[in-house]
């Protein structure tokens, strides 16, 4: 699968709850960034990159084989207008079209249904497909009985929160100081340094030390941002909707006791799955924004062993997944010390070896980050 090189990063770290009376900040659409936006926009920033992760996941693309090779140095290369783009603006407008004339404007047909990885679909039937062993997939597991009371969600996240350390112990968690290695598409796999400060108020922010500048990510309960030096603005604020969930979502389960009030509407009764051959339960929550996001966990130890949460794009749903291990005791409190990170644009790996408990955190950790000397430019108009 290859891999959109310049995408955002917005999974991993959050942050703050500072700045409570700052007035709102502009949200910028897609085509107040990028030049030559035709079809998509009127969509923000982050959610018009996710849709180049869908058509990368869709048809195992990497950004030279939609835009110019010389977009890699040059933001402002990928306006070019080339026949492939031209071709994918054609394709969503036949798609959309499809899905009103049949389904009443819901999304059931997008790229990948028929691409499934592949820049041109198939046409004949696999017969080595059809009757080979089947790949499951334990990400796509769904609900088969609404009704299912054993175990509940209750029990399973209660068993989660007895895994970890307790009740009582996971209330005395509030902050947490960070240090470790990040490695990832965005450091050509080469380990830089990372920091992740966290309070149990809500407020995590990420900072990822790479050779060309910091990449931070800050989330403070009321704003969300994040900056880099491979960012298509300097500092973008992130507006309401699927990526603020997740920031949310990531900065509570920092701390293992806040799971019951991460999510609401949680689900069970999913069919038997398993990760890296252990048995998992599955329970299902629903964020804030509607978005769904499944938890499963070690049906042995307990454990949180993968998060997959879903962004809603115009193009299609994508997916990300983070896989937690190696749990440690920090404070009485069992705290994963890696994290791998999954989505449409590549994968990254976070690994801790420094986490100190229950610190007093400057408030300045958690404010707007700034942008990095290299960035200093405003759009890429």
């Amino acid at each position: 699968m290859g891999t959109i090189e310049t995408t955002l990063v917005f999974l991993l770290g959050m942050a703050s709850a500072s700045g409570q009376n700052a007035p709102a900040e502009k949200m910028l659409m897609a085509e107040d960034v990028f030049k030559n936006v035709q079809v998509l926009k009127g969509i923000p920033v982050n959610e018009f990159m996710e849709t180049m992760g869908f058509f990368a996941a869709s048809l195992g693309y990497n950004c030279t084989n939609c835009h110019v090779q010389q977009s890699l140095a040059n933001w402002a290369k990928y306006a070019d207008d080339i026949p492939v783009k031209r071709r994918a603006r054609g394709m969503i407008l036949m798609v959309n079209a499809f899905n009103k004339a049949n389904f009443g404007g819901r999304r059931v047909l997008t790229c990948y249904s028929c691409h499934r990885g592949l820049g041109i679909p198939k046409v004949t039937p696999s017969l080595a497909e059809q009757y080979g062993m089947p790949v499951d997939d334990p990400n796509e597991v769904e609900i088969t009985d609404p009704d299912a009371k054993d175990p509940t969600a209750d029990q399973i996240l209660d068993r989660y929160i007895e895994a970890v350390g307790g009740k009582e112990s996971a209330a005395r968690l509030t902050s947490l100081i960070a240090k470790g290695t990040y490695v990832g598409y965005d450091t050509d796999s080469v380990k830089i340094p990372v920091e992740v400060f966290a309070k149990a108020s809500g407020q995590r922010t990420m900072i990822v030390h790479g050779p060309l500048g910091d990449s931070t990510t800050t989330y403070n309960g009321r704003s969300a941002w994040i900056a880099g030096p491979d960012k298509p603005v300097p500092v973008l604020s992130l507006p309401p909707g699927a990526d603020w969930d997740a920031l949310k979502l990531d900065a509570s389960l920092s701390f293992p006791g806040g799971i019951k009030q991460a999510l609401t509407q949680w689900r069970v009764g999913f069919p038997a799955t398993t990760i890296d051959d252990r048995d998992m339960d599955v329970v299902q929550g629903t964020t804030t924004g509607k978005s769904r996001v499944k938890l499963f966990f070690d049906r042995k130890s307990g454990l949180l062993v993968r998060l997959v949460r879903y962004a809603d794009t115009v193009v299609g749903i994508v997916p990300t997944q983070i896989d937690y291990s190696d749990y440690r005791d920090v404070s009485g409190v069992m705290i994963p010390f890696k994290w791998t990170v999954t989505w449409t644009d590549g994968q990254s790996t976070a690994e801790l070896n420094e986490v100190t408990a229950n610190v007093s955190i400057d408030e300045a950790k958690f404010a707007k980050p700034v942008a990095p000397v290299a960035q200093q430019r405003s759009t890429l108009q």
